[in-house]
């Protein structure tokens, strides 16, 4: 006779897992900021930089196959709006034919060769206003994510962490 399988504990999100997903987030006005359904799914490493730390806190403890809703402000996932970041840059900073309309995202390359997405507040003769927060800090949004597969790290399995734990729990 067979031996009954162990009915072992689905793989959680936890430090590390690699996960593919569906996300979609939606703002208040019903507006798509970002969605994934028809497409691909992403696949990520949680900690690999690809979501927020705020989006990964969300997705902490789910399984496959789960589907949730969540409705946050958009400053617990990019940040708080800071009034320091909105800036009068040069018109000549800007590439010759690039739209500077009052509402235009436009983007920068930072000096460690990150892109930074800003947003033109207003135009004069020779300025652009620039608003360099995150476009969805400050605004409530809807996210929804549906959670492909979990596959727990590697290393916290050999080393005998719980399931989702990237390391195991500290004395």
């Amino acid at each position: 006779m067979p031996k009954p399988s162990l009915n072992r504990a689905a793989p959680i999100i936890g430090p590390g897992s690699r996960i593919t997903l569906h996300l979609e987030i939606r703002l208040p006005d019903g507006t798509k900021a970002l969605s994934t359904w028809g497409e691909d799914p992403l696949a990520i490493t949680l900690g690999d930089g690809a979501l927020t730390p705020g989006i990964e806190a969300l997705l902490a403890g789910l399984t496959a196959g789960a589907e949730e809703r969540f409705l946050v402000s958009g400053d617990d996932l990019y940040g708080p709006r800071d009034p320091d970041n909105i800036h009068w840059l040069p018109l000549a900073d800007f590439p010759s034919g690039q739209a500077t309309e009052p509402g235009q995202v436009v983007a920068f390359d930072t000096p460690g060769g990150h892109e930074l997405a800003g947003v033109v507040l207003e135009v004069n003769a020779d300025r652009v206003r620039v608003d360099l927060n995150h476009p969805l800090s400050g605004k409530p949004l809807d996210i929804r994510v549906q959670i492909r597969s979990v596959d727990r790290d590697p290393e916290a399995a050999a080393a005998g962490a719980p399931i989702g734990l990237a390391h195991p729990p500290g004395p």
